[in-house]
């Protein structure tokens, strides 16, 4: 059976994958609704119209104590349906401006209700977090600083969380007696003839690492900013799976940086186009994975670099490496960060194959061997080299006035992170240049028979989906800039796959040519 290879099991397992969860996100938003004639269904103590009561306490402690709960907001016409907001400025304990902690109790109930256990919905969060200070960038050349020196930049300090995001379910779903969505386990409270409450949610998603303030010592008093809207079913079932799948990644040992991350992709992207995030993340994983098996394949059998250019082999190598660098200096989310590192190993392997790099040994001591060029690959190099020469004639004068101008205008944690700085911005600038000799050898040789073109369209498909992601996943601009440069040279191949006809005395990516094949099987009969 020819259809049955590995390539499409594995599409069929990810199609049958694709569909079960967008059929899980379908009954995540639309639940089959309980009908109160014909089935036994759990009903909502409040009705949508009902006007509730809504207030807002502080306290220094987590549980409910009335003596240490201080009311700093009311609103006795409270409707679920409504949207409104309110900045108010909050009195901070001096045991919070020391370091400590202080805590916001919000109460949901009918008037005649409120503050009856049985009869009220109770949710407490935080409004301080513990946070690593920024750290602390300076001039390297006059050493003036920017930020203030009289905290450690490695001391965690108490922060302020300037917003508080209340939401209640609306409009109210009557759910199967049998039993409710178990994301809202631990959400949903009963009365004593077993109605639900109004489901009272506070939105810690919404709160990034960025929003935070460093709480002064000597502030007596900081803003906080209430906003209330209503939340369907399906967008509170999803957000409380998120909030399961973040302390899922804390246990697993995730930084609060990167839980941030997974964060920002959905708290700044409206529901529309989260879901075709999630279709376009399925794709770009398939195409990954599709890519770096054919890509492996295509290296395995490589038998001569003829019409590959090296040097855009050892620059893919090294300027990956610096990213990797780069992304590391920077702390960025490990969503980019690993798969920066997985390429640079990919990358070096490349660069062993194409100079053709063997390790011999002579007792202990290692030997590091280059391998015999044939003609052919000897008349790519002088190109290689030409495309080369005409290259340096632009970039390193560039290179050089960058670096200057960034060491006397642009602030740095360190020397080490100037550096990492200046070689990751020529290569985010000009690494679409070193992307230029194989284009240069296309011409000369008028053929693009020897490229991996699978692999190529495997990885177009996933550079311009990083176009999307570019605007959706939180990264160092320089990165989000680079994203872009690769979409201009994959244009390039394809005109010149358009341009040059199909020369089959040329070899392919395997370093055989279609008439060698039938010259071999030819002999073979």
């Amino acid at each position: 059976m020819q259809w049955l290879t590995f390539t499409n099991v594995v599409l069929a397992i990810f199609f049958i994958y694709l569909s079960h969860s967008v059929h899980t996100f379908y009954s995540m938003f639309f639940p089959d609704n309980c009908s109160p004639k014909t089935d036994r269904c759990l009903l909502s103590h409040a009705a949508e119209n009902d006007k509730l009561e809504l207030r807002l306490y502080t306290s220094k402690r987590s549980n409910e104590n009335p003596g240490d709960l201080e009311l700093i907001y009311k609103r006795d016409e409270f409707v679920t349906a409504d949207i409104f907001s309110k900045t108010l400025n909050v009195t901070l304990p001096k045991s919070t401006r020391r370091n400590g902690t202080l805590f916001a109790h919000v109460f949901v109930a009918k008037k005649r209700f409120m503050m009856q256990p049985d009869y009220t919905s109770h949710v407490v969060v935080p409004l301080t977090q513990y946070a690593v200070k920024e750290p602390e960038i300076i001039s390297l050349l006059s050493g003036s600083a920017n930020a203030s020196k009289s905290v450690d930049d490695a001391m965690i300090i108490s922060h302020w969380r300037p917003k508080l995001m209340i939401h209640v379910m609306y409009p109210n779903v009557a759910f199967f007696a049998t039993g409710y969505p178990g994301e809202l386990k631990g959400h949903v409270m009963f009365t004593s003839d077993q109605k639900y409450l109004p489901i009272l949610y506070v939105d810690e998603l919404g709160i990034m690492l960025r929003h935070l303030k460093p709480i002064d010592v000597n502030s007596t008093e900081v803003e906080l900013d209430i906003q209330y809207s209503p939340i369907s079913v399906g967008k509170l079932r999803m957000w409380l799976a998120m909030q399961g799948s973040l302390k899922t990644f804390r246990s697993l040992g995730f930084s609060e940086k990167d839980v941030d991350e997974v964060k920002g992709i959905f708290v700044d992207t409206n529901l529309y186009l989260l879901s075709l995030t999630f279709v376009v993340s399925a794709f770009h994983l398939l195409f990954d994975f599709l890519a770096f098996k054919n890509d492996i394949m295509y290296w395995q059998k490589r038998k001569t670099m003829a019409g590959l250019s090296s040097r855009s082999v050892a620059w893919r190598c090294f300027s990956q490496f610096i990213i990797f660098l780069y992304l590391m200096d920077e702390k960025t989310s490990l969503l980019v960060t690993i798969p920066a590192g997985i390429a640079t190993v990919i990358e070096s392997w490349k660069v062993k194959k194409a100079f053709k790099i063997s390790l011999a040994w002579r007792g202990f001591i290692p030997t590091i061997k280059l391998g015999s060029i044939s003609e052919a690959e000897k008349e790519s190099e002088e190109w290689d080299s030409e495309a080369m020469k005409y290259l340096s004639y632009v970039l390193y004068p560039l290179v050089i006035l960058g670096t200057i101008y960034c060491l006397v205008y642009v602030k740095y944690k360190s020397w080490y992170s100037f550096v990492i700085h200046s070689l990751v911005n020529g290569v985010y600038a000009f690494g679409f240049i070193f992307m230029l000799p194989q284009l240069f050898l296309n011409y000369k040789l008028k053929s693009v028979a020897h490229l991996p073109w699978r692999v190529f369209m495997y990885k177009a498909f996933n550079t311009f989906i990083d176009d999307v992601f570019a605007f959706i996943i939180t990264m160092p601009t320089a990165h989000r800039v680079a994203v872009f440069r690769d979409d201009i040279v994959f244009l390039i191949f394809l005109y010149q796959r358009h341009l040059y006809p199909v020369d089959k005395s040329r070899v392919n990516e395997f370093g055989v040519s279609y008439e060698d094949e039938i010259t071999s099987k030819s002999k073979k009969d």
